[in-house]
């Protein structure tokens, strides 16, 4: 047995071999993935539960954004989730708005919500119509946590329907979470 201090046989061996090939011993190059989880058994394995890893992953993140939703002012929410959840195509400003504009009940008020830039519609609607007896404020709000709650639920029976129909093929969705996990890479 070998101690701290000194190298086993295999460990010079392989030094040695390392060094004829011309090969140096860089903590970059070692790769973090067992060779054992990169088999074309477990690349198969791993295939069939790439749809519920994509749908999990907007799960989370559609969880994040209604927890920010929920947290911050609206005049806030924009910037933060930006901040937070950074994306490459569109922007969470114009999404806010689109989605107080699609789920906005009252009629006389529509066209200046979908005319007014979303950190200002609380705002543009107590000026506009200071005879109202409700909060704007929290109307806002409440139009966008059920939008966001209904897109989890989505996110939820997807991942539901995929697990499902991985238990149809015989297999266990833990199981295969497991080698999907060990294939990529990803820690637990």
């Amino acid at each position: 047995m070998a101690n701290d201090g000194q190298k086993t046989l295999k460990e010079l061996q392989m030094a040695e071999l390392r060094e004829s090939f011309g090969i140096k011993e860089d903590a970059d190059t070692k790769k973090s993935v067992n060779p054992m989880h990169r088999s074309a058994n477990s690349a198969k394995i791993a295939k069939l539960y790439e749809d519920a890893a994509e749908y999990e992953e907007e799960l989370a993140c559609f969880q994040g954004e209604l927890a920010v939703i929920q947290a911050n002012s609206l005049q806030d929410v924009a910037t933060v989730l930006t901040e937070d959840f950074p994306r490459e195509e569109g922007s969470y400003a114009d999404e806010l708005k689109a989605v107080v504009g699609a789920g906005w009940t009252q009629e006389e008020s529509l066209a200046l919500v979908k005319e007014t830039a979303f950190q200002d519609v609380v705002a543009t609607l107590n000026t506009s119509y200071p005879e109202h007896e409700g909060d704007f404020e929290a109307e806002v709000r409440d139009t966008l946590v059920k939008r966001w709650e209904m897109l989890i639920e989505i996110k939820k029976e997807h991942v539901k329907e995929e697990l499902a129909e991985m238990k149809l093929r015989g297999m266990k969705p833990d199981h295969i979470r497991k080698v999907y996990q060990n294939y990529h890479g990803i820690e637990n």
